[in-house]
């Protein structure tokens, strides 16, 4: 992978204190033509807030920046698309109920030449219709973004930068929401603007994917510069403790439980277009995870569960008597607390602090006569905080300046301040660092020791094979696949996503020791 020596882009001292944190310490970031930098850390080391600051979003407390050699002070967003800067940040920054050629082109509109002030519809459904198929994007520009799934909408993100006369794009886990068919198409992109000249700050929690698709990788901790070495170089144990500043022994550290009591049981679940005779049962102690391609109806079956949303036949039992979950707050009743995989839409109020996120859904337990017990809130959301180790300088602190695993942590502390019995995480380590993830494991390892049942979600295999106790697989909104932890292999769980349906021998009649079976 080579790269130009022509420099695009130099960081230097870049400070920035945001009250009672330090976010960033004098850090030093580079960038050339025709270059995939990467830009590694654990939540919380810096990295949003160095891209947010060459992106125009926060000024610099210190430091300076130069692009293409010249000085520059970046006023707002606008600016920095004016020098070259495009961001594609983690969380999306499109508007909903707007077109997806009108976010493509946002500021940039296609005026009517007959009308004052009136968009020329049709231009620029043409003008953003050609970008997405110059990027191979199957995606219709006049279809609203409400109503595109997660992973078009991380498309039109991408097509959104890409419109502009890009210079240097920076890609904030790109990669998150998509399939690997997608994933392919986005690095395939990557190639070509690096022949172009562009260089690219890409940022993900996929080592594998770094080492594969970077030139350079660069480590933040704690908000300092660690380190900047070839990415050729770099082994995933070496990032990894760069990165955390202690060795991870095990990537998994998966218990060995013996499963108890059934503590739910779904039969014949079904709901039109998005799933149909969803039929398994759940232990206590047990985690079962559910595999399957994006789309394949997971986290439709989830949010029926929570009575997020509603099913049209099948029953549910929770601790062998019949459930009528036709709402959250029925769910919620029955001791079920769910982790949504959109956590910054569906599990936080991002503009509200820490403990009122934390203690939102137990308030009934927490009021007397309609007046909430403001000490004893306190008290348990400063409980969470310390059980699960959320890096905040108070539980006063909004949400929104929390990074994203610590907002995924706060999610967490919500569930189990509830006292749930059955958890539904739904992708709970997606963008999240090495660090965190081990965390969440150990959780979901306490979780189920204490008795709790567990129902694993997540799009990363050999997080699915390393922690869970079963396995089922779903393709097209059916169960096609189910395995014994010791039976199953990526290779199989593929081929079910795929549509080829299996069964292991472990059924019903033949249960099961949990985390024991085999490993």
């Amino acid at each position: 992978m080579g790269t130009s020596d022509r420099q695009l882009l130099r960081m230097v001292k870049i400070t920035k204190e945001f009250p009672g944190v330090l976010a960033l310490k004098d850090v030093n970031f580079d960038l050339n033509a025709g270059e995939v930098h990467v830009l590694l850390g654990e939540n919380g080391a810096g990295k949003s807030t160095l891209i947010k600051i060459l992106s125009g979003v926060y000024p610099p407390d210190s430091g300076t920046i130069r692009v293409d050699g010249q000085q520059v002070t970046i006023l707002d967003p606008a600016h920095a698309q004016r020098l070259g800067v495009s961001t594609i940040f983690q969380e999306f920054f499109l508007v909903p109920h707007l077109s997806v050629a009108e976010n493509i082109l946002l500021g940039r509109e296609a005026m009517s030449s007959r009308i004052p002030f009136m968009l020329d519809r049709a231009a620029l459904n043409r003008q953003a219709q050609a970008i997405l198929e110059r990027l191979g994007f199957n995606i219709a520009s006049a279809t609203k973004v409400i109503d595109l799934g997660t992973a078009e909408r991380q498309l039109v993100e991408v097509a959104k930068a890409l419109s502009a006369n890009v210079r240097i794009l920076v890609m904030d886990e790109p990669t998150a929401a998509l399939t690997d068919q997608e994933t392919g198409r986005l690095f395939a992109i990557i190639a070509q603007l690096k022949a172009q000249g562009v260089g690219i700050i890409y940022i993900s929690h996929r080592l594998e994917e770094a080492r594969l698709i970077g030139d350079r990788i660069t480590v933040l901790r704690d908000g300092r510069y660690v380190a900047t070495q070839p990415a050729g170089d770099a082994s995933l144990e070496e990032l990894i403790r760069l990165m955390v500043g202690r060795e991870l022994k095990e990537k998994f550290p998966k218990l060995q439980l013996t499963a108890g009591e059934e503590v739910l049981r779904v039969k014949g679940l079904t709901r039109s277009k998005r799933f149909k005779d969803i039929s398994f049962h759940l232990r206590a102690g047990e985690i079962l995870g559910i595999a399957g391609l994006i789309g394949c109806g997971r986290t439709d079956v989830a949010r029926a569960l929570f009575g997020a949303d509603p099913y049209e036949a099948g029953t549910v039992e929770v601790f062998g008597h019949p459930a009528r979950i036709d709402s959250p707050r029925a769910a919620i009743r029955e001791g079920i607390g769910y982790l949504p995989s959109e956590r910054k839409t569906e599990g936080v109020v991002m503009v509200r602090p820490v403990k009122e996120n934390i203690t939102m859904s137990a308030l009934e337990q927490l009021s007397r006569f309609g007046l909430l017990n403001l000490k004893k809130e306190a008290e348990i959301a400063k409980h969470y905080t310390y059980k699960l180790n959320i890096k905040t300088p108070s539980i006063n602190r909004m949400v929104q300046f929390l990074s994203g695993g610590n907002q995924q942590k706060v999610v967490l502390a919500k569930s189990l301040c509830r006292q749930s019995q059955i958890f539904i995480f739904d992708e709970p380590t997606k963008g999240i660092d090495v660090g965190t993830k081990v965390e969440i494991y150990q959780l979901l390892n306490e979780l189920a020791k204490e008795g709790a049942g567990i129902i694993l979600i997540s799009s990363e295999l050999p997080e699915l094979l390393g922690m869970s106790d079963r396995i089922l697989v779903m393709c097209q909104g059916r169960i096609t696949g189910e395995f014994a932890a010791r039976e199953a292999t990526q290779e199989k769980i593929l081929r079910c996503a795929f549509g080829d349906s299996e069964r292991s021998p472990v059924r019903d009649g033949q249960e099961q020791t949990g985390g024991a079976a085999g490993r």
